[in-house]
This record gives C-alpha cells, sequence and structure tokens, in this order.
C-alpha cells in the first residue's frame, strides 16, 4: 500500500537551504539542514537529492546533512559528453561541495551510482572521508569480478549492456523506473527531478564507469579504503547480487561493518527507511 507522508515531507523541505557550487564549468546543487559534523549523501540511478530526506532528518539533530544532485540529474548541470562522467570528475564534484561547506572531510554516504561515488573518494581522497557509508553497490573490484565469473551477476546486470548502447536514452520509460517509489509524496517530487534531469547524461554513469564485455579481473590492486566503514546490503536486490559483498576485507583497511537485510530490494530508502535511518543514526555516533 503507499505511503503519503506529505506534512512530513513539506515540514522537512520548509527546513533545508539550498546550494550552489561550480566545479569547473560544472554547476552542482545541493540541499543541507542541521549543523554539525559534515554528512554528504550521494544518490543513484534513477534518483535526486530528496530520496535521502528522512535520512537527512533523522542525523539533522547532531550533524551538518548535505545531499547533491549528481551531475546530469534534477537541478545540476547536465554535460552530455561521457568522458564528463569518468571516476576522476565525480570524485571532484564531491570534493567540491565539501570544500564550499567549508570542511575538511566528511562522512560519505552513498546509494547505486553514488555508492559507486563514495567508494572512489575513499580510494582516491581518503583524507576527505571520516566515515563510508555504502548502500546496495558492491565495491568496484567486485563489481569487475562477479561480471567476470558469476553468470548470474552477467544476468542481473543484462539492462547494463542496453544502457551501454548508443542512443539508449530514447527508450528510457521513467514512469516504469519509479515504480520503486512507495512514498506518494515523493513519487510526484521524484517524477518532477526526473523531467528535469538528462537522459543522456544518466546513462552516461553506466557508459564511463561500468564495465562492458568481454568482462575480466581488474589486475591493479584498489588503494585500501582507510575509512570506517558501513556496508548495508538489500539481499533481495535483483541488480547487485548478494555475492559482490564477498571479500570486501581485502579492500578496507578500517573497521567494517557488512549488514545484510532479507525482504529488502534495491532501493532501501524506500523499502526500510526508518530501519536505514536507525542503523546510520547508531554507526555514525559511534
Amino acid at each position: 500500500m503507499p505511503l503519503d507522508m506529505t506534512q512530513d515531507l513539506e515540514r522537512f523541505e520548509a527546513a533545508v537551504t539550498h546550494h550552489q557550487v561550480r566545479n569547473g564549468a560544472v554547476r552542482l546543487h545541493y540541499a543541507s539542514i542541521g549543523s554539525g559534523p559534515l554528512v554528504l549523501f550521494l544518490h543513484g540511478f534513477p534518483d535526486h537529492w530528496l530520496t535521502w530526506w528522512r535520512q537527512m532528518e533523522a542525523l539533522s539533530s547532531t550533524h551538518r546533512c548535505v545531499a547533491m544532485d549528481l551531475r546530469g540529474y534534477n537541478l545540476s548541470d547536465q554535460p552530455l559528453d561521457i568522458d564528463a562522467y569518468r571516476p576522476e570528475e565525480l570524485v571532484s564534484d564531491v570534493l567540491a561541495v565539501i570544500a564550499d561547506c567549508k570542511a575538511d572531510s566528511a562522512i560519505v554516504i552513498g546509494h547505486d551510482w553514488g555508492g559507486f561515488i563514495a567508494w572512489q573518494v575513499a580510494m582516491q581522497a581518503p583524507d576527505a572521508v571520516s566515515r563510508l557509508g555504502i548502500v546496495n553497490m558492491p565495491h568496484p573490484w567486485a563489481i569487475a569480478r562477479e561480471l567476470a565469473q558469476n553468470p548470474a551477476q552477467q544476468a542481473a546486470s543484462a539492462y547494463v549492456r542496453m544502457f551501454q548502447t548508443p542512443g539508449a536514452e530514447t527508450a528510457l520509460d521513467f514512469g516504469h523506473l519509479s515504480q520503486w517509489i512507495r512514498d506518494k509524496a515523493f513519487r510526484a517530487r521524484h517524477d518532477l527531478a526526473m523531467a528535469a534531469s538528462s537522459p543522456a547524461a544518466m546513462l552516461n554513469y553506466y557508459r564511463a564507469c561500468f564495465p562492458a564485455p568481454p568482462y575480466a579481473l581488474r589486475q591493479e590492486a584498489p588503494r585500501r579504503v582507510t575509512a570506517p566503514t558501513l556496508v548495508i546490503h538489500g539481499l533481495d536486490d535483483p541488480y547487485a547480487l548478494p555475492a559482490g559483498m564477498n571479500d570486501l576485507w581485502d579492500w578496507v583497511a578500517a573497521e567494517l561493518t557488512i549488514r545484510a537485510w532479507p525482504e529488502v530490494g534495491h532501493f532501501v530508502q524506500q523499502d526500510a527507511p526508518d530501519r536505514l535511518s536507525e542503523a546510520l543514526v547508531s554507526w555514525v555516533s559511534r
């Protein structure tokens, strides 16, 4: 049954401030609430900053909670060049927002592509990440491994191969892509955000960053993550299979907490919002 949290969402939106920062030629939008140590939330596909509103609300009594619109989405700029979505560019966006918040580092929490970016920031700019939270996104080296060795993951990623095809954005059905949203109030805002986003830009994440056939293991060793790391994975995710959590400890040289949640799908913020908020509040307060 759909949820209707219109009044709660409206109160949250009234308390948020909106900001813009430039990273080179790209203008980025982010929303902020609360004060204290910085927590930076990164959304995935197909989504926007407001997906985190309940987690931001839960943490805002003790932290400054900031959520970005990733480049290509909603109120941020939407370059069409595939190279504009290389990992280095995405990491630099996060660093620009952290600097604009007058902080040296942040607790970085990402879901889906936001999780991919969070992994990359923790590897490429470790001093900028005080804690790392990952929601349903395997480590980039695990993605390569699973695609190279796991036929089930190859089948689960069939949609990616379609997304990587030139012109695939013309077939995107955002009505279908919003079926995962349970909150009626959020869905109305989500539809507006998707209408303001660039389908081609959104698919460029898959074209610039996701492995393409023929799949192979990554031969170079990644830089190990040095921030305490929390990984939450909904086990009913049809896209990122649970095997992607295997061997994470080889890539994290810090406290690693893995929470696997049965009967929760890919979009944890919608499937288990209160549980996710409680887990994050407990983890950041350690």
